[in-house]
């Protein structure tokens, strides 16, 4: 009897479909799978971002000269200081200089010089001329900062700069002083950083035109089109989100600018030159005023982390309108 029902048991279990051995065990969730490949970008922005920033703004509460010095706890007191410190508004007015020398001229003469090089000089004289051009007008992204300032600094020089030279050769006696004038320092300083900034918007833009399906352009110019109707009505409307991709990535990079202001001026003469990444160098190193200069950074670090997440609302408004037709 007791085999009778153990051979039932048998067979029953044979001609049961076993369950997947998934099944069986039990499942990790979907998360652990990608941990290999999240795992070492958290690390390094742990490493390089996150423990600097949290280190910086908990410097910022104290009184601090560095080194062995003591901590002095002063609260929020560095950045009381701040609002009534006239060289802090300063740096914060001339970065809207930065901004308008390294995004709005960069991006709108860029994008100019994007569509003539691709709708105009390579449609007519071939791709490999409009690439040799590209390449030229990106030259100075990829020169160092301090070949750069030897360089602008021989041009602008005003005793044997090679600009003043020029200019007493056409009989002006007294050419400016062009980094050494409060009144010509900024606006020299920024033609240095359009010059710099331009061939980056121009690369951008030219990868962004390839993917431009070309009928488009051969039909508008069939049915008569100009050039700039061309730029008006098919460059610019296909090219924007790479538009808010350099306008952001170039906003960041004016705010926080040093190379160019340390070469050349070291925020001189007279504060005109002065940025608040400068400013928070000063602050640590010439001054040994640690907690001032971590506010100075952490108030320039919200100030960057608000204009990038409205750029990014922008573009995601921009795109949403886009995909509804308005």
């Amino acid at each position: 009897m007791a085999d009778s029902t153990l051979t039932e048991r048998r067979s029953r279990s044979v001609g049961r479909p076993r369950a997947p051995r998934e099944t069986r065990r039990r499942r990790r969730p979907e998360w652990v799978a990608y941990l290999p490949y999240l795992l070492p970008g958290a690390i390094a922005f742990v490493v390089v971002i996150g423990y600097p920033l949290v280190t910086n703004v908990y410097f910022s509460l104290f009184k601090w000269r560095g080194g062995m010095a003591p901590l002095r706890w002063n609260g929020l007191g560095n950045y009381a200081d701040l609002m009534g410190d006239d060289k802090f508004w300063t740096s914060f007015g001339n970065s809207l200089a930065m901004i308008v020398a390294m995004v709005l001229v960069p991006t709108l003469l860029g994008l100019v010089l994007a569509a003539v090089l691709f709708d105009y000089l390579g449609r007519r004289f071939g791709a490999q001329v409009s690439s040799v051009l590209r390449a030229t007008y990106y030259l100075p992204q990829i020169l160092p900062v301090a070949v750069a300032g030897v360089l602008w600094n021989w041009i602008l020089n005003s005793q044997t700069g090679a600009l003043n030279e020029i200019l007493r050769g056409m009989g002006i006696a007294a050419p400016p002083n062009w980094l050494g004038d409060p009144t010509t320092a900024l606006p020299s300083v920024m033609l240095v950083l359009i010059w710099v900034q331009m061939g980056y918007p121009v690369v951008i833009f030219m990868a962004a035109l390839q993917r431009v399906d070309p009928e488009l352009y051969e039909a508008a110019e069939l049915d008569g089109a100009g050039w700039w109707d061309r730029f008006r009505a098919i460059t610019v409307p296909q090219i924007r989100p790479e538009t808010f991709v350099v306008t952001l990535t170039c906003t960041v990079a004016a705010l926080k600018v040093f190379g160019p202001i340390y070469v050349l001026t070291r925020g001189g003469p007279e504060s005109s030159t002065l940025v608040p990444s400068y400013y928070s160098y000063l602050s640590f190193f010439d001054k040994s005023q640690v907690g001032y200069g971590s506010a100075i950074a952490t108030v320039l670090t919200l100030v960057i982390v608000v204009v990038a997440v409205l750029i990014l609302g922008l573009q995601n408004r921009a795109e949403r309108r886009e995909r509804e037709g308005i």
